[in-house]
């Protein structure tokens, strides 16, 4: 699999995941169920998720405005345990507009972008294809994490292995 199929992947397992965060009540997804410096709840992790994709993204490869600039109470929220008093459906309108985001920029992606090397800091520096597939797996965490976190609540989390959502070519 190659970047914009993972990515697609990673899409439709987030539809799934996010109908079942929807149909969650308020009070589940913001229960505190970690002892985390910056994660204590689900609403913790789903917006963390979707701002790393989009600090990635923005502040380090394209060096350019994110998109939780559009969102200033989340930007302004800051990094801490901070987002269960925020409605599911804002979190989720925020990772919506970063996934959009996303797609625009790899629409544009070539073979030749992917060998790029992205300064992280005067330190570190990445090819930009080891960026994305780090962006992308970091999300497999942390929606497995939630999946998990969801369990143990009761509730059924949907099946977000890869092997669910690739075709079955039997004829």
């Amino acid at each position: 699999m190659n970047i914009p199929e993972t990515y697609d992947y990673l899409m439709r397992a987030r539809r799934d995941l996010w109908a079942t965060l929807e149909s969650v009540p308020d009070e589940v997804l913001s229960r505190p169920l970690l002892d985390g410096e910056r994660f204590h709840c689900i609403k913790d992790l789903v917006a963390h998720t979707a701002g790393v994709e989009d600090g990635w993204l923005h502040y380090t490869i394209l060096q350019d405005t994110p998109v939780e600039d559009a969102f200033p109470a989340i930007k302004n929220a800051g990094n801490g345990p901070v987002f269960a008093r925020f409605l599911l459906s804002d979190l989720l309108d925020y990772w919506r507009a970063v996934e959009q985001s996303t797609l625009d920029y790899l629409a544009t992606l070539t073979d030749t972008d992917l060998e790029r090397v992205v300064e992280d800091s005067p330190e570190e520096h990445f090819k930009l294809d080891g960026l994305l597939w780090h962006v992308m797996l970091h999300e497999v965490r942390h929606t497995a994490q939630i999946a998990a976190l969801l369990r143990t609540q009761g509730i059924k989390p949907p099946s977000l292995d890869l092997l669910f959502y690739l075709p079955n070519l039997k004829a």
